[in-house]
């Protein structure tokens, strides 16, 4: 892959450049981390054998405390390698949808916004709303973000499905107990991986001008581009990009990632019919709780994982939950 790099075409396209560029300092990321491993093992080994002959109490707790840290170096190099999936070191497409409930949803969908931003500033990714459907009075109807960043869709798989929230509505003058629900759909950005060959005829665009909060426009020509898959039924827009061009294409990519995800899922959908598991779809599959009221508890329905400390979650505190779910996911294969 470095020789590739180097050769005089390489940058002739210079989008599948940027790609393997990527894929090299991702593998370069890992082996570096490997050999850093390696290096503080032998060290480490130095160091125990010097404990032995001085019998310093320095010595020893020096050699203790760089156990603990291996062994963190470790459990993190461990996280990694469970990730095999064949997209899990692809960039990820979120999408979040409001459920029944009008306002209360909304808000709840705008928060799930929020909370996956904020994971994604902690852990340094890039990330970008691609489009986003305000609510009539507060919150959003849905937004689609993509986030790019080592692993992204490896650990973003973990929050697939519907969450839900129990609280005390900030919106009811009489402050009653709200549940609310919004489903989250999480899916690799195919781009440069897999090809999708798309119908012309299968399309239907629409451009319209973007909007900001409360509706209003933002732009003054309509370059906010929506493509529907008639075929699926499928769905996807953009209004992001500054040019009407801009948008089309990149609506395009995202709904050949989509129609991918549909048809791996489907797949996967009659091997477990064929394996006799029992198979749902929809906005039965609740994953996740949120409860602020009466006591409060975010707890994972397929793992078991909870904690009652809900503000870092909701401020992007997700390792523990997508590590429990990835660990499940091993333990099941």
């Amino acid at each position: 892959m470095k020789e590739r790099s180097s050769s005089p075409e390489f940058w002739d396209d210079s989008e599948q450049a940027q790609s393997v560029m990527q894929e090299l300092a991702e593998i370069e990321a890992t082996l570096n981390s490997w050999r850093e491993i390696d290096r503080r093992l032998h060290d480490m080994e130095e160091l125990a054998a010097l404990t032995e002959l001085e019998d310093d109490p320095a010595y020893a707790q020096e050699l203790e405390e760089e156990a603990v840290a291996l062994e963190s170096l470790l459990a993190a190099r461990r996280f990694e390698v469970m990730m095999s999936g064949r997209h899990d070191r692809a960039n990820a497409i979120v999408s979040i949808y409001a459920g029944a409930g009008g306002t209360e949803s909304q808000d709840w969908a705008e928060m799930l916004l929020r909370m996956y931003l904020r994971w994604a500033e902690r852990r340094s990714f890039a990330s970008e709303v691609i489009e986003t459907t305000e609510g009539d009075e507060a919150g959003i109807k849905s937004a689609t973000i993509e986030i790019r960043g080592r692993l992204a869709f490896g650990n973003l798989r973990s929050e697939r499905g519907v969450h839900r929230l129990v609280r005390m509505s900030p919106f009811d003058n009489a402050h009653r107990r709200h549940t609310s629900f919004a489903l989250v759909e999480v899916i690799p950005d195919i781009t440069g991986e897999v090809s999708v060959e798309l119908n012309p005829d299968d399309l239907k665009f629409e451009f319209y001008r973007a909007s900001g909060h409360g509706g209003q426009n933002v732009q003054k020509n309509s370059t906010a581009v929506r493509i529907t898959h008639l075929p699926t039924g499928v769905v996807v827009s953009c209004q992001n990009e500054r040019s009407q061009a801009q948008n089309r294409e990149r609506a395009l990519a995202v709904l050949k990632s989509r129609l991918y995800d549909l048809e791996e899922q489907k797949k996967e959908e009659e091997l477990a019919k064929l394996r006799g598991e029992h198979v749902t779809a929809g906005w039965g599959n609740q994953i996740r709780s949120y409860v602020l009221h009466p006591y409060r508890m975010v707890k994972d329905l397929r793992t078991g994982w909870e904690s009652g400390n809900t503000s870092a979650v909701l401020d992007g505190d997700l390792d523990g939950l997508m590590e429990a779910y990835l660990e499940l996911m091993v333990g099941r294969n």
